[in-house]
């Protein structure tokens, strides 16, 4: 099938899916009759975002104007446990969609439990607002920091369109993995216009197994779809920015660039933006992604540079459009005037990104990066590495069931016997596709 009349079509299939209730109903703990006849406040199960050594993001849906909190601990019965509330400081959050909470001054590689809940809020105005009711999740869950001192294993998935039937071997496979932590490589749908559709795809996606990111950590790599409709403009409302004390202040607006160290894998998380020109008339002018990605060189330099970065084994980078093709037909993103030239490209969208890897290429390089692992083109391939460039590039699948090409896959690392071993699962015929095996950088 083309790719655009796939994309067209996915979101028509996913539009279409009802949304099935939550898997442990939240409790409700107080605010009698009248709140209950409201109906269930917490409405998705948490999701953790953003993957780190002393930090962790959890998000969960709300069904009306409430805040959350999550209460969390390193012992299974809670004792000393921490409240967080949602918002930050001066005020706490009020959100009718999704709670946000940040969990900091954490210990790295540690082992945290936690629940969550919510206050369901009248508000009339400044000065009259009460809380009517509250909602505890029954549920306890936990996960693990990030650190030198942690498990190195990590998983990869990308370009999920929505299309949930696909989605379903691929959160099988993670489940059955239980890696220390996920990377959602771009593309997680078409286009989304409201955050009723983020939460469905992020939280609550319609399949059997929902909360599959309550225990596993992910981190996100956006894809060229992750900046189209009006929603995913604003796609921190729903999946948290990356701490901000993870980066200087120069680069606070770099909110999606991760720099984290997994036991002995270095990970490098990289935003190559929109397949298309930002003066191509389609965007109207509303994109920048050249300036976007000249700011995450800058960045980059200084990433790479972080003792726990510099001195891990291992150096793995992940970002959604490929950096890199050896074929000459493959548009290269930088095809002026508008990603058009039929006598030498096939396409009139980045199949590659040649910007983003002169900008990132020779830092990637000099620090000794093995691998690059990207998306986009639901194709799967493997690059080696040759005398113009050290690392190799790995391309994940598509979402298509029951397709020898475009075949759903399932990138798994893990550093075993002193080696980064790295599996490509299809997961639709339940195979390992590919092994590869990269020795220590230094």
């Amino acid at each position: 099938m083309d790719r655009r009349d796939f994309i067209r079509k996915s979101a028509v299939l996913a539009a279409a899916a009802a949304v099935p209730e939550m898997a442990g109903a939240a409790e409700l703990v107080s605010g009698g009759a009248a709140a209950a006849v409201e109906g269930k406040l917490i409405d998705t199960p948490p999701m953790l975002q953003n993957y780190a050594a002393t930090s962790m993001g959890i998000s969960f849906g709300v069904s009306a104007l409430a805040n959350g909190y999550v209460e969390y601990s390193e012992t299974e019965d809670f004792s000393n446990a921490v409240k967080v509330m949602g918002g930050g400081y001066r005020v706490t959050d009020m959100n009718s969609d999704v709670i946000q909470v940040r969990l900091t001054g954490l210990k790295p590689a540690t082992k945290y439990y936690y629940r969550i809940g919510a206050d369901r809020i009248d508000y009339q105005h400044g000065h009259s607002m009460h809380i009517i009711g509250s909602e505890k999740d029954p549920k306890t869950y936990s996960f693990t920091t990030a650190g030198p001192e942690a498990d190195a294993h990590f998983c990869v998935i990308n370009d999920t369109h929505g299309i949930f039937p696909a989605l379903v071997p691929v959160v099988d496979k993670l489940l059955e993995i239980n890696p220390s932590c996920v990377v959602w490589n771009g593309d997680i749908y078409g286009a989304c216009e409201d955050v009723a559709t983020q939460k469905t795809m992020f939280m609550n996606p319609p399949i059997e197994k929902t909360g599959f990111a309550s225990g596993i950590p992910f981190m996100l790599c956006c894809g060229n779809h992750d900046s189209r409709g009006l929603a995913n403009r604003h796609l921190e409302r729903v999946w948290l920015y990356r701490q901000p004390e993870e980066r200087p202040s120069r680069d606070r607006a770099l909110g999606r660039n991760f720099a984290v160290r997994t036991g002995d894998v270095a990970m490098i998380g990289l935003d190559t933006a929109e397949d298309k020109l930002d003066e191509n008339p389609r965007f109207c002018g509303l994109f920048n992604s050249g300036a976007y990605r000249e700011a995450q060189a800058v960045w980059l330099k200084d990433a790479l540079k972080r003792k726990e970065i510099a001195s891990a084994p291992f150096l793995v980078a992940f970002c959604h459009i490929p950096i890199f093709s050896d074929d000459p037909t493959d548009n290269p993103g930088d095809v002026r005037p508008n990603d058009t030239d039929p006598s030498r490209y096939k396409r009139d969208f980045a199949v590659w990104q040649r910007t983003c890897h002169d900008l990132w290429s020779p830092l990637l390089e000099k620090a000794g990066c093995q691998l690059v692992i990207s998306g986009h083109t639901h194709r799967f391939r493997y690059n080696a590495p040759d005398a113009g460039r050290k690392w190799g590039q790995l391309v994940g699948g598509g979402p298509v069931l029951g397709d020898d090409v475009d075949f759903p896959t399932v990138i798994e690392g893990k550093v075993e016997d002193r080696r980064l071993v790295v599996r490509v699962h299809n997961v639709d015929k339940g195979t390992v596709h590919e092994t590869l095996t990269f020795k220590p950088r230094r």
